[in-house]
């Protein structure tokens, strides 16, 4: 059965490919209006918009050209581990935030916020101090940031480090709007079937393969898309800064592996 998204207006980033492409498909078979935004064009929506994240006057351009009274945004693009520490960072954390701070303004109350996590924050809490120490990152000192922290792309530590700082910034986030009403929830997906599928695990090496085994498959983008659709929904309206592990029991695997359940 579709969610009902009937009159709702969803801006949803990363929408030419991968989980991008399969949430704002999603998103307009329940009848949302969807706006893409994404470096690579798209005819996949029903208004698009080019932009690169990694270019903070660029997303300032865009936020001045989106139109108000916006539902819900669906925070996708990301780039992968094989990318330079300073575009996984700038695209992934620092323009992910500067495009959602800067759309507050132009959302209707009771709009909803989803960000797309990763697996790969699941140890979050080991850099806690990391993650505040971010709360002062900017795009002008991003590259001081990485050599300070040992952020590097080699052992792809800067895309790990992206999703853990998003998954907190999501937790921090739990009720900043609370009085209009407009809530942040993440999803967070394990290995998924996307174009940078590839460049992932060839970061990863040995660990992604022994992953691999342990599950049944990879998720594809349609297993993660009505997820962020259901969050869209006036139904999760209760959902306030959670973090929606959508990894085929992945992280329970971890959990119970770590506490020998």
């Amino acid at each position: 059965m579709l969610l009902d998204l009937n009159d709702k207006t969803i801006v949803v980033t990363g929408c030419s490919s991968g989980i991008g492409a399969a949430t704002a498909q999603n998103l307009l078979r329940c009848g949302a209006s969807v706006i893409g935004v994404d470096r690579n064009e798209s005819d996949n929506v029903d208004t698009f918009y080019q932009c690169d994240l990694s270019d903070p006057l660029a997303i300032d351009e865009l936020v001045a050209r989106l139109p108000g009274e916006i539902d819900g945004l669906a925070n996708i693009a990301g780039v992968p581990p094989t990318m330079s520490a300073e575009v996984v960072l700038k695209v992934n954390l620092l323009g992910l935030q500067r495009l959602t701070l800067g759309l507050i303004g132009k959302m209707a109350d009771n709009a909803s916020i989803v960000n797309l996590g990763s697996l790969a924050a699941f140890r979050w809490m080991k850099s806690v101090d990391v993650i505040k120490a971010s709360y002062d990152l900017t795009f002008d000192n991003v590259q001081a940031f990485i050599s300070e922290h040992g952020i590097d792309q080699q052992t792809g530590r800067s895309y790990f480090f992206s999703k853990e700082a998003l998954v907190a910034w999501t937790f921090k986030n739990r009720w900043t709007w609370r009085d209009r009403g407009i809530r942040m929830n993440a999803v967070s997906p394990g290995a998924v079937d996307t174009p940078i599928l590839a460049d992932f695990l060839s970061s990863l090496g040995a660990r992604a393969d022994e992953d691999r085994k342990t599950m049944d498959r990879p998720a594809t983008p349609e297993d993660i898309a009505p997820v962020v659709a259901f969050l869209m929904t006036d139904n999760a309206a209760w959902f306030q800064g959670a973090n929606l592990t959508l990894d085929g029991g992945m992280s329970s695997h971890m959990l119970a592996g770590m506490f020998n359940l």
